[in-house]
């Protein structure tokens, strides 16, 4: 009965730590979709701003340079939208860090069981350092 509770245990443990690793992976999808989407919209604002550099060259009229001085501020502010999406990676991936580190191990039985066990480890651990294996 007891092993079956162990089982159950370690069962446990691993379903935890896959659901953990699917929210991992499923974070540095969304990033990497996320940081590939911005890093194309700034590639095409470049083209886009070309474009209307040279209309606001070829015309000389001042709403079209006002258009210039808006794309300008949107490709900057996207600049930065990258460099937050990556601080905010890095902040996310420093959080899961120290939760997935063990610091307990728990046994599940009987306090005979568990003197067992410490007796037994211990024979073998006196046989080892006597054959000079260790």
């Amino acid at each position: 009965m007891k092993n079956d509770e162990v089982i159950q245990a370690e069962i446990v443990s691993l379903i935890k730590t896959i659901d953990e690793k699917r929210i991992e992976n499923h974070q540095d999808d969304d990033y990497q979709f996320a940081r590939d989407n911005l890093k194309q919209l700034v590639e095409k604002g470049n083209v886009a701003l070309d474009g209307v550099l040279e209309l606001a060259a070829a015309s000389d009229h001042p709403r079209v340079y006002e258009v210039v001085g808006q794309m300008i501020r949107s490709l900057g502010e996207t600049n930065k939208d990258i460099i937050e999406l990556q601080k905010d990676m890095k902040q996310l991936k420093d959080e899961e860090g120290p939760s997935k580190i063990t610091q307990n191990a728990i046994f599940v039985g009987s306090t005979a069981e568990l003197q067992k066990f410490l007796k037994s480890s211990k024979k073998k651990e006196i046989k080892e350092i006597s054959n000079g294996t260790e």
